[in-house]
């Protein structure tokens, strides 16, 4: 089939290059807009706890609990956060920002003592939003533009602001990410091929896949939400196996051209048998992404999508616009040569080849334990929810942060809501009795450091005198208790606000979570628990549940892949269990690096004692596809001359002899691009590209160099075994 194909993309190779160059052209003026286009946040769903006691607030209340802190110091001055002067400068700041219409509230020390740190060097402005988190980037720049400058130092946190500074160094780490990865892909595949137009032609191919998929992001995002993560995700599949797939079908063009052939003939061969194992290459990574997409999270949906997107950029312009290349470019292939390599390598490839037949068994056990041992780090993992600490420390949204939590305690940034609603008014005798009895058994828990609500307004207070003070709510005089009707109570919801002791990542304030939504609400009475340290439970205890079934999807649809692909049923088992091991070899580092900090200092980050709940589930879809090229590739060259000469143990030795450089030519590429994210600021992406720079180095060396030709050798002809009626009904990909 393919073969017929690669006859009729070289009969139509100027038709080819045309509609991909009318393509580039538009993408290219669409492309430009990708960054703009695409959006932070996305860690959150409509069906989580958490997520429904945020709509309840912003419904009830009409602000989003995501606030703007404006954190005030006076290092350089004796001031002191009493001072009127400190206080004045303070409100200078912020009074223009009380005008406009995105804000609902502003709150100074004046409002709440307990902004002012106890030290006398600190206070925060509070900046509560009337805008959904889908308006937090238009409505920004108005409020940056209306704080004034005063004499103090100022700097502005808060959600939204750790929102904009993540896509602002996002972009940064990208365009550094570009100008190292490029230059040393085209060093590789110049040192792969020897020739500079044969290493150019996998840039260009890689090259247009990143551009059709931006392009095409930016038309899906005036319709489904699109993480800016995905920006980083999209150049680095799209230049990793955009050059890989090309990589693979240049070197068999270059192969059947010297074995006498005429381009066309090439050609079509080359599709025949490496384009097919583009294919079905391209169609076990889309299945890895795809899955990502089931996620009810709007990040790693929009993963999914776009990686999927990129994935079918990679196989189009690998199987349609470098034909009609290699076509025009014919014998040419081999011009303008730096390097040549070839017969050295190859025997290094055969020698390998022929002590792993003869030892297999000695190449098996050790290459297993090793890579076992690596992975056991990740028993013990530590998952948490996005925070500050995954921005460099000079950003303003995290050095807000710290100050706040220096000056304040850990867990005055993100306190925990206990909403209680009810049909009954919140104020009646029978709701105010009930609601100090919650109060009271939440403040005696030792991890909490105070309660905020209508009735922890003064501790000498009795239940009996709040049920008084709260009866005529009408004719409350008092300014404290009316000040906490405005802020805590709408009709039958209260809500009351718990401050750990420490900030949300803790074991501790985890903790403290799951013992407030443990607590029985009164009769008659709906509870939801929110905040940060919930957000971020609910975010990985809803990716973790849905993980199984993604796993599930993947390895079945995997499975099918493969099936269909060498009509063997023991192989794609095989296969699949080979990717585990490199893919838990990579989890186990992430632990290693990112949860207990080696390398942090070499690797320029912040160890966050644990790690981000998404990464192992993005790097499992991404990486099980990715490593399965390797093994489609090497396995199709073993079942190519299987198909020839019937002999499994001289079939896996030529296999690997004939792929072996091509694969660490193809898996050089993927670290250097994946190896080149690791230099980003967000420490999301440089775990992902550390992780998946990891897993493909493994792979390629000790799975498909070692284990996998050690396991074919023992298991003998049972690798090609199907029963007769399977064969049968299984479709033949071979032949013209």
């Amino acid at each position: 089939m393919l073969y017929r194909f690669g006859l009729l993309i070289g009969k139509a190779r100027w038709l080819a290059l045309i509609l991909w160059a009318i393509a580039l052209a538009g993408a290219l003026l669409l492309a430009a807009r990708a960054p703009a286009a695409l959006a932070p946040g996305g860690f959150s769903s409509p069906d989580l706890e958490s997520q429904r006691a945020s709509d309840l607030l912003f419904e009830r209340f009409g602000h989003n609990p995501a606030t703007i802190l404006v954190v005030f110091t006076a290092a350089a001055s004796p001031l002191r956060n009493h001072d009127p002067r400190f206080l004045a400068a303070m409100d200078y700041a912020v009074d223009e920002i009380r005008g406009l219409h995105e804000v609902a509230a502003v709150i100074t020390p004046r409002e709440n003592p307990r902004q002012a740190s106890t030290d006398g060097t600190t206070a925060y402005v509070v900046i509560a939003l009337r805008v959904p988190p889908e308006e937090f980037r238009h409505m920004l720049p108005r409020i940056e533009g209306a704080l004034r400058q005063s004499e103090l130092e100022q700097v502005m946190t808060g959600a939204p602001i750790f929102y904009q500074d993540i896509e602002l160094v996002t972009e940064e780490d990208l365009r550094r990410a570009e100008a190292i990865s490029l230059p040393f892909a085209a060093a590789a595949l110049t040192v792969v091929f020897g020739s500079l137009v044969a290493a150019a032609l996998p840039i260009v191919v890689g090259g247009a896949a990143v551009v059709v998929t931006l392009a095409a992001m930016v038309v899906l995002s005036q319709a489904v939400f699109l993480s800016i993560f995905a920006l980083n995700l999209v150049t680095m599949l799209g230049l990793g196996l955009g050059i890989d797939y090309s990589l693979f079908i240049v070197s068999r063009f270059r192969e059947e051209l010297r074995a006498g052939r005429e381009v066309s003939d090439a050609l079509a061969r080359s599709m025949a048998t490496a384009g097919q194992s583009v294919l079905f290459s391209g169609a076990t990574v889309f299945v890895g992404l795809l899955v990502l997409a089931t996620f009810p999270f709007p990040a790693l949906r929009s993963l999914g999508l776009a990686g999927s997107l990129v994935v079918l950029a990679s196989v189009a312009a690998a199987l349609t616009l470098l034909p009609a290349l290699l076509v025009l470019v014919g014998p040419a292939i081999d011009r303008l040569t730096v390097v040549r390599p070839g017969a050295r390598t190859n025997a290094a490839w055969t020698k390998l080849a022929d002590w792993v037949m003869a030892h297999p068994i000695r190449v098996l056990v050790p290459v297993l334990l090793l890579l076992t041992s690596l992975g056991l780090p990740f028993l013990g993992v530590r998952l948490g929810a996005p925070d500050a600490s995954i921005l460099p420390p000079d950003v303003p949204s995290r050095r807000g942060v710290e100050l706040i939590q220096q000056k304040f305690g850990g867990g005055e940034l993100t306190p925990t809501l206990v909403l209680l609603s009810a049909e009954e008014s919140a104020l009646s005798p029978e709701r105010v009795g009930e609601l100090y009895d919650v109060v009271q058994g939440i403040a005696r828990d030792p991890q909490v450091k105070r309660v905020d609500s209508i009735v922890s307004l003064d501790p000498r207070l009795t239940r009996e005198q709040y049920q008084l003070i709260y009866a005529r709510p009408d004719r409350v005089t008092d300014p404290y208790a009316r000040a906490a009707i405005g802020q805590y109570v709408r009709d039958g919801l209260v809500v009351t606000q718990v401050t750990g002791r420490e900030g949300e990542a803790s074991e501790a304030s985890h903790d403290l979570v799951r013992r407030l939504r443990a607590l029985t609400p009164p009769p008659g009475t709906q509870m939801l628990v929110g905040g940060g340290t919930a957000g971020a439970i609910d975010y990985s205890d809803g990716l973790f549940r849905d993980f199984p079934r993604a796993i599930g999807l993947l390895v079945g649809a995997t499975y099918l892949v493969l099936l269909l692909l060498f009509g063997s049923v023991g192989l794609p088992l095989k296969a699949i269990l080979m990717d585990l091991l490199s893919i838990t070899a990579s989890f186990g580092a992430l632990v290693v690096v990112f949860q207990d900090g080696l390398l942090a200092d070499v690797l320029g980050f912040t160890p966050m004692g644990f790690v981000e709940a998404s990464i192992p589930i993005v790097l499992f879809c991404l990486l099980f596809g990715v490593s399965m090229d390797y093994e489609v590739f090497l396995l199709s060259r073993v079942k190519e001359a299987y198909d020839e000469t019937g002999d499994n143990r001289r079939s896996v030795a030529e296999g690997l002899q004939r792929s072996g450089g091509v694969i660490t030519g193809a898996a050089a590429i993927i670290v250097l691009v994946a190896g080149s994210f690791v230099t980003a600021d967000v420490v999301l992406i440089k775990a992902i590209g550390l992780g998946a720079a990891i897993s493909v180095l493994l792979d390629a060396t000790l799975v498909r160099g070692l284990l996998v030709p050690a396991t074919m050798r023992l298991l003998g002809d049972w690798n090609w075994w199907a029963p007769t009626a399977l064969r049968r009904a299984l479709p033949h990909w071979g032949g013209k």
